[in-house]
């Protein structure tokens, strides 16, 4: 079982940016895919980023140039940097880690993009 606990987010103005970091508990935390998504009021929730145990990166189209994903295996976390934000990356961001059928999720932190 492993649980992820995100932290980081809150209201940013347009153009500023935000940090958010993922920690997760159990020993196996460096042989799990890790992401984050979002949900955006009344719509499903869509991934953001996802980075593989060995580093390899991908990002939604919306968000590449301006969110970078990482991962500290030594300590178990994953964060998400996002700069140049946008009033419509406000939304719920959620950790997310995988490996095989096996999913699991934070429980989400608030991002509000607003001047």
């Amino acid at each position: 079982q492993v649980q992820l606990v995100e932290s980081g987010g809150g209201l940013v103005q347009p153009g500023g940016s935000l940090r958010l970091s993922c920690a997760a508990s159990g020993s196996i935390f460096r042989l799990y895919v890790m992401g984050w998504y979002r949900q955006a009021p009344g719509k499903s929730r869509q991934l953001v980023a996802r980075i593989t145990n060995d580093g390899s990166t991908n990002y939604a189209d919306s968000v590449k140039g301006r969110f970078t994903i990482s991962r500290d295996n030594t300590k178990n976390t994953v964060a998400l940097q996002m700069n140049s934000l946008k009033p419509e990356d406000t939304a719920v961001y959620y950790c997310h880690g995988q490996r095989f059928n096996d999913n699991y999720w934070g429980q989400g932190t608030q991002v509000a993009v607003s001047s």
